[in-house]
């Protein structure tokens, strides 16, 4: 077994105490995730990890020499139980690594707990010992945990990867539990918030039930989310029987919360949607490539945009079957989806198989280029799968069907390969699919959403209403706009406009959103004053509104949309 005890002592000075006690062998080699399941993004963990030491359960110290980025060696001639002592710095409020300050304890094991090189299949006891500060927290986690006393819990996983891919928070929370189809399901709320509980408890015992039944079966047997209210953040991650969610106060249901929910409190249920659904799709069917995790470096896949683009399509979708949104709002959020991928110019550079490739390098690192030169696998993944969905649907079957097919290969321990989704495809439909999905998947060719949401009664209609004045996007500050993107080849471009710049002035007016607008409408040449870091630049700019897609999508055959949309 590998013990773990972690205290918060320090817990104001955002550090985590932690000691594990195990038998180690000569020359042992201890080691730290570089990333976290369900983030592809090589995150160095170990560099909050301080003063690492270790000595025998006699307090005889033992050498220890880090030799790699994560990884130490202890120098031992014989076989002999140590304990390892170390902190860990704390202060990333995401759902990826760990914060403690006096308002909250949270935990992803992969950031803070050692591991021992080779011994993964090891039993896991984690001692959890609040402050006496604290101990009024209650604890969340999806891990079996017990409580012999007071502001004290221990923790048990049955290997070390079930460990590190189970996160706990404590603080002070909202919980309440619901059923959906006979499994219990556990939600905890930290941080300041006014969410109507009731209401949420109705909304996502609907949304699990429709999920479980989609798919027959979970696979788990109980299941826990975990949110944090915070004034901004946004973000879920996905683990065996739990999720850790982060998202704004503003996005929870009100007291007086109308039957439609709103459009915040729909991200909200989105987000839940989304993460629940992987527990099937990531946690359970994996890319070949990732169905034994190696934390110690990038583990390279261009089929991300089947787990994260199926999942972006079944989120919201699942929020109609459940009957939690209408069609309506359905329509308006697979609008908000159409347009995000028509007004990136980056869908006609790179295709999603390339995007999901270089998520380690691209994804999680947006900088000011990112729209010109890359498109998402979880947008244009979204747009695939429902291109999927509707063509197999026409030919007599459905998106559904693939994926309870996926999951009963993963039950078998069959996972998903570069062919998987072409040969499940031809399967149901006896047909021929492989020009479809190389043009949908492997070129930057448009999607045929237009074609497709017409044979199912959706009217599918360009619009231009919005624009990128010169091209740019822009930021107002009290110094100017900042810029802080640039279209390529935009007339912005071309001036020789760039991201970072601040535009004082426009024909020698102070530079406002307003004006900006203004000028971008005629035809004419426009002098833009910028500050490129210190320097003065001067710049002509022949003006011109870069007009953005966007689409209408009407329903105007009601019983041909009942075949999709129910």
């Amino acid at each position: 077994m590998l013990h773990y005890q972690i205290a918060f002592d320090d817990y104001k000075q955002h550090l985590i105490q932690v000691s594990f006690t195990f038998l180690a062998q000569p020359e042992q080699v201890l080691w730290l995730p570089t990333w976290i399941p369900g983030s592809y993004l090589i995150r160095e963990f170990a560099k909050h990890v301080e003063s690492v030491r270790a000595q025998t359960v006699a307090g005889q110290p033992v050498q220890l020499e880090k030799f790699e980025k994560n990884k130490w060696r202890v120098h031992l001639t014989q076989a002999q139980e140590i304990t390892v002592s170390y902190q860990v710095y704390a202060y990333d409020l995401s759902v990826r690594g760990a914060y403690v300050d006096q308002n909250l304890l949270y935990v992803n094991p992969s950031c803070v707990c050692l591991g021992v090189l080779g011994e993964d299949d090891q039993t896991c006891q984690v001692d959890v010992k609040l402050p006496e500060a604290l101990t009024h927290f209650t604890i969340a986690t999806g891990l079996k945990h017990t409580s012999d006393q007071v502001g004290h819990y221990t923790l048990h996983a049955d290997n070390y990867m079930q460990l590190i891919d189970s996160p706990f928070e404590c603080a002070v929370q909202d919980r309440f539990t619901f059923d959906a189809e006979g499994i219990e399901h556990t939600f905890t709320i930290s941080g300041r918030h006014q969410a109507n509980l009731q209401r949420l408890k109705t909304d996502l015992t609907k949304i699990c039930t429709t999920e479980i039944q989609m798919f027959g079966h979970a696979p788990f047997n109980d299941y826990v989310f975990m949110t944090m209210a915070t004034a901004n953040h946004y973000g879920g991650l996905e683990h065996p029987n739990s999720t850790s969610l982060i998202a704004p106060r503003t996005d929870f249901p009100v007291a007086d919360e109308k039957d439609e929910p709103s459009a915040n409190y729909q991200r909200y249920l989105g987000l839940c949607s989304h993460e629940y659904f992987h527990s099937w799709l990531v946690k359970c069917i994996r890319p070949e490539v990732l169905a034994n995790y190696n934390l110690h470096q990038e583990s390279y896949t261009s089929l991300l945009w089947i787990f994260e683009g199926f999942t972006s399509y079944y989120d919201d979708l699942i929020l109609l079957r459940s009957g939690v949104v209408s069609k309506e709002s359905y329509l308006t959020l697979l609008k908000a989806q159409i347009d995000r991928y028509l007004q990136n110019a980056g869908r006609q550079v790179q295709s999603v198989a390339e995007s999901s490739f270089d998520t380690w390098i691209k994804f999680y690192r947006p900088d000011e280029n990112t729209s010109n030169a890359g498109t998402s696998y979880y947008n244009k993944g979204a747009l695939v799968a429902l291109c999927i969905d509707l063509s197999l649907k026409l030919e007599g079957s459905s998106l559904d069907e693939v994926m309870r097919q996926l999951y009963q290969n993963a039950q078998q321990g069959q996972q998903v390969h570069e062919q998987t989704i072409l040969q499940c495809c031809e399967a149901l439909t006896k047909k021929d699919w492989k020009q479809r999905l190389d043009t949908w998947v492997n070129s930057t060719q448009e999607l045929p959403l237009a074609e497709l949401l017409t044979q199912f009664g959706v009217d599918f209609e360009l619009e231009q209403k919005q624009s990128l004045p010169l091209g740019m996007k822009v930021q107002e500050k009290p110094e100017g706009l900042l810029v802080q993107q640039v279209r390529r080849d935009s007339v912005a471009a071309q001036a020789g406009v760039s991201a970072h710049d601040v535009v004082i002035a426009i024909d020698h007016l102070k530079a406002t959103e307003k004006l900006l607008a203004q000028y971008s409408e005629q035809q004419k040449t426009v002098t833009l004053h910028v500050f490129r870091r210190d320097e003065m630049l001067t710049l002509q700019v022949n003006s011109a509104d870069l007009k953005l897609d966007t689409v209408k999508l009407t329903v105007q055959n009601a019983e041909k949309a009942k075949a999709w949309l129910g």
